[in-house]
């Protein structure tokens, strides 16, 4: 199938964790058409990097079709990863690159698609951005608090 024949989506995401590893958040939106769906998730212990790239995992697994995806990231990491390193990454097997196991899944979920990263500032006031980062952070909270009264 030609790219030209693909549809065009775009997948704003940005992760968040309270510490560093920490209770952490992940948000993001697809846009098709005018059309938008928000996910959020989150996980008990882990690192920005880990939320960072789960959002955007977890947002390819919504398509239902191959699609052309740019994805809008404030994570120089999962924008460098994805345009630039993945190859030298499994040339190598992975050797030194964190998070391999996510990397990994991110192989396999985006193998029907086309995608390419495009990196934004964040807390720059692009509007898709900021509501990830929202979403991500309250998110991250929610599993702090979750963590606190396990706990208790």
């Amino acid at each position: 199938m030609s790219s030209n024949s693909l549809k065009t989506v775009t997948l704003y995401s940005d992760g968040s964790s309270l510490g560093n590893p920490g209770p952490g958040g992940y948000a993001g939106i697809l846009e098709y058409r005018g059309k938008r769906k928000e996910y959020v998730g989150g996980e008990a212990m882990t690192t920005n990097n880990r939320m960072e790239l789960r959002a955007v995992i977890e947002g390819l697994k919504l398509l239902k079709e191959p699609c052309n995806v740019e994805v809008v990231t404030d994570s120089s990491y999962v924008a460098k990863a994805i345009n630039e390193w993945l190859p030298g990454w499994i040339a190598r097997g992975f050797k030194k690159v964190k998070n391999p196991d996510l990397w990994q899944e991110y192989l396999e979920v985006s193998k029907p698609h086309r995608v390419h990263a495009t990196w934004v500032r964040g807390h720059n006031g692009h509007p898709e951005n900021e509501r990830c980062d929202e979403l991500a952070r309250s998110e991250a909270e929610r599993q702090k608090a979750n963590a606190r009264q396990t706990k208790g």
